[in-house]
């Protein structure tokens, strides 16, 4: 049977772009900006209800609201987006075809019907107030445990299509040599959602039984062990996913190359091997959990993870560094950072969030993931601030970037409101930021994760913060609402780009034999490799990336002691 293998050439980008999987890559885009849609407007109703000056919504409708905006922000928008870029990795940057359309659909539709399921569990039925971690022995309804289950089958599904692609292309020839470092970064966050997938359907299916009643009990230590498997997991695909995203828009914008590409990919298989372990910080106060397995997570199998992550905080910036200096900003340390294109979204979002991520969510990251200093914050409001620096300054502002090459490139739209673009990653990064920043302050203070009233009006043993965990508070929601703007600035520029935007003239489809199909691999655009002659000072290539290197190392033994400092504190020894 003959095999579809109709493509169009991006004049932009010379890329070759295969058509079932350009259509796939919309469809998993659009619909994850809608998820972003829907769970923005939760956050707002969430920060208006934590922000106690205003206290917008009763107890019930708020934890029906968060529980509501963690699904749709942490699975539904990411998971959906990080879907499409894995058939871009698999496809447009190896020159191949989608290996399964059908299937690929298939998975799709599992997805969005098993995230409409969900959001009526919770949001329309509205008895599934259980929050993201879903713990038992509270019960939500068994269609909130459906969705979730669905949806699951239906990313397992698109992790195999991509496997299945990355066959493909080299049993058929696209490229030569190993995938490029891009794709390979995606193959990481694929291979950790293999495992992601099967802890969460490891628990998820018995507690749907329960739900309908086929399974009496389920153990609540047991539940938490292997569902932290998936919940904090599922994080662990989104880096493996916005660091490939780093990669890739510093290739696009400045043509740079990693300074060690074996030494990144290297990377990235710590990665596989250790990042997931990181899940175990959220089970240091469980008791029926070793000391021994604890201190072994916790420590020797994390510094790997991070190590891994200061690898790629390393080499990102550095290759942006000596591609800038190649090109003549090779004037004093940071020449080639001021004149970066810091009007143009693609790279002002990456790169802000390359910085929140590494100084705001991995320093705290390491701290809430050391055994000891992990108990003064644990379970306050420090944790949401932790993930927000990690998941949305790192992974959604990372994604937000990467969309501004999309809409011109796959979607063949111009990007309207270009002005407002230059702003957003710095109305939303940097809002996100102070965000983070301020939950991290209240959570320091004892300020709870979960209640909705830290006033504790009514209760029987009442607690009064200090003035300055109320002042933290009202920052985070003040920031938090700068941060929504950009999003909501996003959301506009996005939505009318797709679906109104002046579309680009291209080349139309064309049949290409196996033959034309099989020629140079495709890499991309403007890719150089540098000499690294007569650039650098004192012997070092990136000298610039090695000084902010330092500062993010002083910075993380500082505050690391800090902590270390305010734990004795906390058991005075008298």
């Amino acid at each position: 049977m003959a095999v579809n293998r109709m493509f169009r050439v991006c004049p932009a980008t010379g890329f070759k772009v295969h058509e079932p999987a350009e259509a796939l890559m919309k469809i998993n885009a659009v619909t994850a900006v809608v998820a972003l849609l829907v769970g923005g407007i939760l956050a707002l109703l969430v920060i208006l209800t934590r922000w106690q000056t205003v206290h917008l919504l009763p107890a019930d409708a708020f934890y029906m609201v968060l529980t509501a905006h963690g699904l749709n922000m942490l699975v539904f928008w990411i998971i959906f987006f990080e879907v499409a870029v894995l058939y871009f990795c698999g496809t447009v940057l190896l020159n191949s075809r989608l290996a399964t359309p059908t299937f690929a659909w298939v998975a799709y539709a599992l997805m969005l019907i098993g995230a409409l399921v969900n959001n009526y569990a919770v949001m329309i039925r509205g008895d599934s107030s259980v929050m993201f971690t879903s713990y038992v022995p509270m019960g939500a309804h068994w269609s909130f445990y459906l969705g979730l289950i669905l949806f699951a089958v239906g990313a397992l599904i698109a992790c195999f299509v991509f496997l299945g692609t990355l066959v493909v292309a080299k049993a058929e020839r696209t490229y030569n040599g190993s995938v490029s470092l891009v794709t390979f970064g995606a193959l990481t966050a694929c291979i950790i959602a293999v495992f992601t997938i099967a802890a969460g359907a490891i628990i998820l299916i018995p507690t749907f039984f329960w739900s309908i009643g086929l399974i009496s009990h389920i153990d609540s230590l047991m539940y938490r062990t292997v569902w932290w498997g998936f919940g904090h997991s599922s994080q662990q695909i989104n880096v493996s996913a916005h660091v490939a995203v780093w990669y890739a828009i510093a290739a696009i914008v400045f043509g740079a190359k990693p300074m060690s590409e074996k030494v990144s990919r290297g990377a990235f298989l710590l990665y596989i091997l250790f990042l997931q372990l990181a899940s175990a910080h959220h089970l240091l106060a469980d008791p029926g959990l070793t000391s021994n397995w604890k201190i072994f997570n916790t420590s020797y199998a994390m510094y790997l993870a991070v190590l891994a992550s200061m690898v790629h905080g390393l080499t990102v910036p550095g290759a942006i560094e000596v591609a800038q200096r190649e090109k003549g900003f090779n004037k004093g340390l940071f020449e080639w950072l001021r004149k970066a294109p810091w009007g143009n979204p693609v790279f002002s979002g990456m790169f802000i969030s390359l910085i929140g991520f590494g100084f705001l969510g991995g320093i705290s990251g390491v701290m809430m993931g050391t055994e000891q200093l992990n108990l003064i914050i644990h379970n306050t409001i420090y944790v949401p601030g932790h993930f927000h620096a990690t998941v949305v300054v790192g992974t959604t502002l990372a994604f937000m970037s990467l969309t501004y090459f999309v809409i011109p490139t796959i979607f063949r739209r111009e990007l309207m409101f270009p002005g407002l673009a230059k702003w957003q990653p710095y109305l939303f990064g940097l809002g996100m930021s102070g965000f983070s920043l301020f939950m991290m302050g209240a959570g320091t203070l004892g300020v709870p994760r979960r209640h909705w009233d830290m006033s504790f009006a009514g209760a029987l043993m009442q607690h009064e913060f200090p003035a300055t965990a109320w002042l933290m508070m009202t920052l985070m929601a003040i920031t938090g609402l700068v941060a929504i703007v950009g999003g909501a600035a996003y959301l506009l520029i996005t939505v009318c780009s797709v679906f109104i935007g002046k579309k680009i003239t291209t080349p139309g489809f064309k049949h290409i034999s196996a033959r034309d199909n099989a020629a140079a691999p495709v890499s991309l655009p403007n890719v150089v490799v540098p000499s690294h002659g007569n650039i650098g000072t004192a012997g070092f290539v990136a000298p610039g990336t090695f000084v902010l290197a330092i500062g993010f190392l002083i910075s993380f033994v500082l505050y690391y002691f800090v902590n270390w400092k305010y734990l004795s504190t906390v058991w005075p020894l008298n």
